[in-house]
């Protein structure tokens, strides 16, 4: 009778879904194939370079992290797939990391649904930030606030022939959001617009409609391989030169090798600090712990992955040791200034936009980046 009742007692203790007594398992759906896999590569182990450092010196209260991942080759029906499996077979205890406004999109309402922390989506889509949903939790700044000190770059150049290229999906569509209302609030107009498919490099339309139009700087709202493909085309008979303006999402590291020597001066937005500078105490950490596999090079895409990992436990620690989803949400609501090491993240229980940083940075010589 003892032993059955203290049998009784432990699974009452663990009877949230992906809580055991010596796990804790978060599910995460992202592009591990196709065009978009080196943005849910990196994002996956630079989060899991975290996640097994604290495993490594006992875990959570003796607790593991398990980090499992699906691909979904940044498709929004196998994001639904592999999230269905995630909450019905895997029992997750939150959903981590989902990589992409569309997939974010098609997944986020099955998280609220079953009442799962969505935790750190790596995009920047208003979607994810209104209304407010408790379950969601938003790591880096939004796609409004990157267009906004992005056009508020451009036109202190004094350059007001503005053109966009956009994904034609969720994700295209809220950059371009983005850039129509900074463009607004300063009395400008777009003078051409452009579009591509998701997971396709077919931009010779969007290449024609652009040069026709002759835009002196044209922001790009896509993913690195149909931005390359994009630039190379812009470039190559020479006869059009205008500025190129990403957003975060393309994976700088990625579109700057894609890009070779024509990357030269194409420039790029940031939602994290600079993943080489070694002043800052989250990037020597972060290059401690990633880079220990051979073969890395540090990226703005893994410091995010390293960073939501990191706040994510620090939910986990302040949520105690009755681990709950409840207690986990209500332990970030009071998460009101967290410095993660020269990164400050703040949420309470009516914001959960944690940061609002935005940094402007260009490709230089040799494929590196410039601030």
């Amino acid at each position: 009778m003892s032993a059955l009742s203290l049998g009784l007692a432990l699974s009452s203790a663990y009877a949230e879904n992906g809580i055991t007594s010596k796990s804790i398992t978060l599910g995460q759906s992202a592009a591990l194939s196709g065009p978009a896999a080196q943005l849910g590569t990196e994002m996956r182990d630079g989060a899991q370079a975290y996640f097994d450092h604290v495993n490594a010196t006992g875990g959570i209260g003796g607790r593991q992290i398990i980090l499992k991942t699906l691909d979904d080759g940044y498709e929004a029906e196998k994001a639904v797939a592999n999230t269905r499996q995630l909450i019905d077979k895997d029992d997750v205890f939150a959903l981590f990391g989902y990589v992409g406004t569309p997939t974010s999109n098609a997944a986020m309402p099955l998280a609220i649904k079953e009442n799962l922390p969505f935790f750190a989506p790596f995009t920047g889509a208003q979607s994810l930030r209104e209304p407010f949903n408790r379950n969601i939790f938003n790591i880096r700044a939004s796609y409004f606030e990157e267009t906004e000190k992005i056009i508020q770059h451009i036109t202190t150049l004094s350059l007001n022939r503005i053109a966009v290229f956009y994904q034609n999906d969720a994700y295209g569509k809220a950059g371009l959001e983005g850039v129509t209302r900074a463009m607004k609030k300063r009395g400008i107009e777009i003078v051409a617009t452009a579009t591509v498919e998701r997971n396709s490099v077919d931009v010779a339309k969007a290449v024609a409609q652009m040069k026709q139009a002759k835009p002196q700087a044209i922001v790009l709202i896509s993913a690195y391989t149909s931005c390359s493909a994009f630039i190379k085309s812009m470039l190559k008979d020479g006869d059009a030169n205008p500025i190129f303006w990403n957003i975060s999402f393309v994976g700088s590291q990625a579109l700057a090798k894609e890009l070779g020597n024509e990357g030269r001066g194409v420039m790029v937005s940031q939602v994290m600090p600079a993943p080489w500078d070694d002043i800052n105490p989250i990037v020597k950490e972060y290059k401690n712990l990633y880079l220990k596999t051979p073969g890395r090079v540090p990226g703005y895409v893994s410091l995010e992955g390293f960073i939501a990992a990191k706040v994510f436990v620090e939910g986990l620690k302040r949520a105690g040791g009755s681990l709950s989803r409840e207690s986990f949400i209500k332990a970030m609501d009071g998460m009101s200034s967290y410095d993660v090491g020269g990164f400050q993240v703040k949420f309470s229980g009516s914001n959960h936009n944690a940061s609002h940083f935005v940094d402007l940075t260009v490709i230089g010589k040799d494929g590196k980046f410039m601030r």
